[in-house]
């Protein structure tokens, strides 16, 4: 029953997961998370909202205070020994020997691992340094390495094998913007190839790139989760009217309870009044009767920076 339940079931799930640090600190209070399988799961929060406490207990590295945590379907951190060889994790960014290559540190990296055949070593090594463009790089002492070379570095490590679960914290960290793209393509391809994701971000758009689903946390608690298209939908989408007559289009908005205008050159954007629906027609007509000369009129579509924005009430925080 528990492998199929583990076959069909979410990849991560956990049940009022709380962890109290002493002094009665609350990092995490209460979480229920569902990371369905086969997703690309983000995972977004401000600085201090508990996201890097969430992520050790789920790999086992510190246990809960109270609830429950189970990843492929086992309790975590007690079924840890048969759990972590189906999971990748990359977190709190790759510490590689200085001292060694690239390639010399995946080859003992894979050394470790009791299930790896050594005669395809070098196979696994050379096609995990491909998969992360560092195949030119291999050679080079890791201490030597860029930051963003280390996390690509870390990311060939856990690649070696197939993994079930990767669990990623910041994995673009330190990437520039073409290694970005390298990474969210190939995040989309272990997704393809049935590998779920879990990953933290401070990059809102990255995470509506790549993500089908997300979770949204604050102060130790789960704010909303579920499809990234639905979570970004939930938020009103921005008023923005294109016009010459921009001072007077700003006055007669916010005479209309439109909130948070601004202008860049002829555009006008603003927020839509919270409560009863306000009827877009009313505003233009209002607009027009003032004589504003409306060229463009209309909402901008929510983005998921605009959501999490609604739900936190605060902007983005780099640390979590």
């Amino acid at each position: 029953m528990e492998e199929q339940a583990a076959a069909g079931g979410p990849v991560i799930e956990t049940r009022a997961l709380t962890k109290r640090y002493g002094g009665g600190q609350l990092a995490v209070d209460g979480l229920d998370l569902v990371v369905p399988r086969g997703s690309v799961f983000g995972f977004l929060g401000p600085n201090g909202s508990g996201k890097t406490t969430t992520i050790r207990m789920l790999m086992g590295l510190i246990e809960p205070t109270s609830g429950t945590a189970r990843v492929l379907g086992e309790d975590m951190p007690r079924a840890g020994r048969s759990v972590l060889p189906r999971v990748g994790a990359l977190i709190e960014g790759p510490a590689p020997y200085g001292f060694l290559s690239g390639r010399d540190n995946l080859v003992r990296f894979d050394a470790a691992d009791p299930t790896a055949d050594p005669r395809t070593r070098a196979a696994r090594v050379g096609h995990a340094l491909e998969r992360v463009g560092l195949t030119s790089a291999a050679g080079k002492k890791a201490r030597a390495y860029s930051l963003g070379m280390k996390q690509r570095l870390g990311l060939a490590a856990v690649l070696l094998q197939p993994r079930e679960l990767l669990v990623l914290d910041e994995p673009t960290n330190g990437l520039d913007p073409q290694g970005m793209r390298e990474i969210r393509s190939l995040v989309r391809g272990l997704a393809a190839e049935g590998t779920t994701v879990f990953l933290s971000s401070h990059l809102l758009d990255e995470i509506e790139q790549v993500c089908t689903h997300a979770a949204v946390m604050a102060h130790g608690r789960l704010l909303t989760q579920g499809p990234v298209d639905e979570l970004a939908s939930s938020a009103r989408g921005r008023l923005a009217v294109t016009t010459p007559d921009t001072a007077e289009a700003v006055r007669v908005l916010k005479e209309h309870g439109v909130n948070d205008l601004t202008v860049n050159d002829e555009r006008v954007t603003g927020e839509l009044p919270a409560g009863p629906a306000v009827e877009l027609a009313d505003l233009n007509a209002a607009l027009v009767h003032a004589r504003v000369r409306v060229r463009a009129f209309g909402t901008e579509r929510a983005s998921l920076e605009d959501a999490f924005v609604a739900l936190t009430g605060e902007g983005f925080d780099v640390a979590g």
